[in-house]
């Protein structure tokens, strides 16, 4: 259902531009450019930049002038470039968001390092652990911001998932079952499908993953007993599906021990019986503690709706949560536009941004997906290829090579 929770989104991102006022821009507003004509770009940071008084839409690259051009037109960029690079070299640029291909997103990060630029660079971060690592100490050592874009995690109902397993109430956690799926699939010839380009399913619906190591508050699994995948059948260097059966520690926060953790993605699931999809699916995660089963529906995108059911197993009761706005942590947080907790139609891309704009101001906002996260993650990406007999994304074995855009 992913295809259709970024469709939703686009159309959320859009109605919301006109139901929010746009502030006035601050006098010294970060000045972004967005490298790539990329469809995700509107939802994922054009809209929530427009709604933000600290960062304003300053320049757009394709590498196609014409393409840049009449994206500039479209979205009221200042400037548009005709190369990646030729926004690199602006020096008014301030921060650059990357929504190239997977494959792609090493060198152009590593070029806006190296070019001065703070960087919010789509998931997954990089192709394998190796260039993530590459990544974040050259950050560090030009001085610069850089940050995943794994939006989910920045949401309200994501903190309130996260405080119902550290409650203690429900006890420690004993399994995790994770899934994402796209019914209707993911179009053939969709760079997704591009192994040059670090495609496959484990990449691109790296968010199962991300639900379970961020429910658990752990890194890299203690064992990997068993992964299957089901091989894109125009390259078996990709995997359409992916199932893993992995065991984690978990961290004392959520009562520590081994968890036994189910992860399921799969880029061209069917419908059922030929003619329905598969909504039931949305990107969700269940967790079992020892005296409640806890579900989180929809915590790809749960801006546009979600709920935290809490069955109790021993008198069966259950508890539904959402949280859009607010919470534990952002409840007591001054935010961008006034007040505090946030706006209750903000996107998971909208508090993402908020978080973003000031830690690169030099502020301590309230969430954040720590550069090491973002490098156990890849690493665990490459655990689990490995395992499952492929290679892992990056590594030299034939080409089949594209140029385009990401779309979602």
């Amino acid at each position: 259902m992913a295809l259709v929770l970024q469709t939703a989104t686009f159309a959320h991102q859009y109605l919301n531009s006109f139901l929010y006022s746009q502030p006035r821009k601050s006098a010294d507003a970060l000045k972004l450019g967005v490298l790539s004509s990329a469809q995700i770009n509107a939802a994922a940071i054009i809209h929530p930049v427009e709604t933000h008084p600290h960062i304003t839409l300053y320049g757009i690259a394709s590498r196609n002038q014409s393409t840049s051009q009449s994206q500039a037109k479209k979205y009221h960029f200042k400037q548009a470039y005709g190369s990646y690079q030729a926004l690199l070299d602006d020096p008014e640029i301030d921060v650059v968001y990357i929504s190239t291909p997977n494959g792609q997103h090493f060198e152009w990060t590593t070029k806006a390092i190296n070019a001065g630029k703070h960087v919010l660079c789509e998931k997954p971060f990089m192709s394998n652990g190796e260039e993530a690592r590459k990544v974040v100490e050259l950050a560090k050592e030009k001085g610069v911001v850089v940050e995943e874009a794994f939006h989910w995690q920045f949401h309200p109902a994501a903190h309130r998932f996260r405080a119902l397993l550290e409650s203690g109430e429900y006890g420690r956690v004993l399994r995790t079952k994770a899934l994402m799926t796209a019914s209707p699939g993911v179009p053939e010839g969709d760079i997704r499908w591009q192994y040059d380009l670090a495609g496959g399913s484990a990449m691109d619906m790296t968010y199962a993953l991300s639900f379970t190591r961020y429910a658990l508050e752990t890194s890299h699994p203690k064992h990997i007993h068993s992964v299957a995948m089901k091989p894109y059948n125009h390259d078996p260097r990709v995997d359409e599906a992916m199932y893993a059966y992995l065991t984690f520690e978990a961290s004392s926060n959520v009562g520590g021990g081994d968890v036994q953790s189910q992860i399921y993605t799969d880029m061209a699931r069917s419908w059922t019986l030929g003619i329905i999809p598969r909504f039931w699916e949305y990107p969700s995660i269940e967790v079992e503690t020892e005296k409640a089963i806890i579900y989180f529906y929809n915590a790809m995108m749960p801006h546009l709706y979600h709920y935290i059911s809490v069955k109790e197993k021993l008198t069966g009761r259950v508890s539904t949560y959402r949280q859009y706005a607010g919470g534990p942590v952002w409840g007591s947080h001054e935010v961008s536009v006034g007040g505090k907790g946030g706006k209750s139609g903000w996107s998971t891309y909208r508090w993402q941004l908020e978080a973003f704009v000031e830690k690169v101001r030099g502020g301590n906002p309230p969430v954040w997906v720590g550069n090491e996260e973002s490098v156990v993650q890849m690493e665990v990406i490459d655990q689990l290829y490995k395992a499952a007999g492929m290679p892992v994304r990056g590594e030299k074995t034939g080409s089949q090579s594209g140029d385009r855009e990401k779309r979602g």
